[in-house]
């Protein structure tokens, strides 16, 4: 008796995990349901590798032997990825390719004009550097230093002028026309002409110098004259912001001419002919407009200095100035 409960457990316990793995395997269920249909390519124990395009039960194909020209299916007429098309970009760029227009496919903008860029803009400026009364211990005068700019960014007219009047008379002006060319970040050069009148007969000059920003933030300019009967000139200016405040800026500035050769109708020898140190001390109302007040030593040398002392002047004179800076 007790032999035959212990039997009827054990054969209940094997019937009982006979029928959860049986629960648990669908495919099982499917066909003892009589359900599951036949799958093309496919038979109820394996996978037919024969039905799969390019691939079959003898050949492994290029991937698993390593052969690449196993891939014959995969070409770029079947749909597949063609090798040759997969060639990198290499050689030289074509000629156009700084055009931003060049790879519009003869897209254009439809109804609407073409959209300029940045640089193709014309921009205009007139910087008013000084604008003072200049007092010395035996006279005073009015002096302007001027330069006004129009055009794109690379390409640009410059105008320059500067003098003095004494009396409402101009006593002595040079100005200057001159085309601008970006030549690098922060520089131009330029060539034009320059016209000097004032004191004695006119003088017409080529003109040819750069003007630009130099490292440690200096304002400089440098430029080379040749005039007629062989006459020829060189022009040197630098000058220096130094911010004391936001709005109070202190601004040192030196500016020479030398000749190459004499000119005594206008009273000037060769070498180095003048030179002049100052400091001016701004106060910028805004940005555009800035009063000023300062202190300039103005030397002549050589020659030059020899027809200022033969009329009766002294060659090395100190300026006390105060003038305006304005710019739009």
């Amino acid at each position: 008796m007790m032999n035959n409960r212990v039997n009827l457990i054990a054969f209940a316990a094997m019937a009982l995990s006979l029928s959860s793995a049986w629960a648990q395997d669908p495919l099982a269920q499917a066909k003892e349901a009589g359900k599951m249909e036949a799958m093309p390519g496919m038979d109820q124990g394996a996978m037919d590798h024969g039905s799969m395009p390019g691939m079959d039960q003898g050949d492994k194909s290029g991937v698993a032997s390593g052969k690449a020209g196993d891939m014959s299916n995969m070409n770029q007429g079947d749909g597949g990825m063609d090798p040759g098309a997969m060639s990198m970009q290499g050689g030289s760029a074509p000629p156009d390719a700084r055009d931003p227009h060049a790879y519009s496919d003869g897209y254009d903008f439809g109804p609407i004009p073409r959209p300029r860029m940045g640089d193709e803009d014309k921009f205009g400026s007139l910087l008013i550097d000084q604008l003072e009364r200049v007092r010395t211990r035996d006279n005073s005068f009015m002096f302007y230093n001027l330069q006004a700019r129009f055009g794109r960014d690379y390409d640009r007219a410059v105008l320059k002028a500067e003098g003095n009047t004494d009396g409402g008379k101009f006593r002595d002006a040079h100005t200057e026309l001159l085309w601008g060319h970006a030549l690098a970040p922060f520089w131009d050069t330029q060539l034009g002409v320059r016209y000097d009148s004032g004191t004695g007969p006119d003088r017409r000059w080529l003109a040819f110098g750069v003007q630009g920003l130099a490292p440690y933030w200096f304002n400089m300019e440098a430029t080379a004259y040749a005039g007629e009967q062989g006459r020829s000139m060189f022009r040197f200016a630098a000058e220096y912001d130094l911010l004391l405040t936001q709005k109070l800026i202190l601004q040192p500035r030196v500016e020479a001419n030398l000749y190459g050769k004499r000119d005594a109708a206008r009273a000037l020898g060769s070498g180095l002919s003048d030179l002049a140190v100052g400091l001016r001390l701004r106060y910028e109302i805004r940005r555009e407009f800035a009063p000023y007040i300062g202190v300039e030593r103005a030397a002549k040398f050589g020659g030059t200095a020899d027809y200022a002392r033969a009329a009766g002047e002294d060659p090395k004179v100190t300026r006390f100035v105060a003038g305006v800076r304005f710019w739009y």
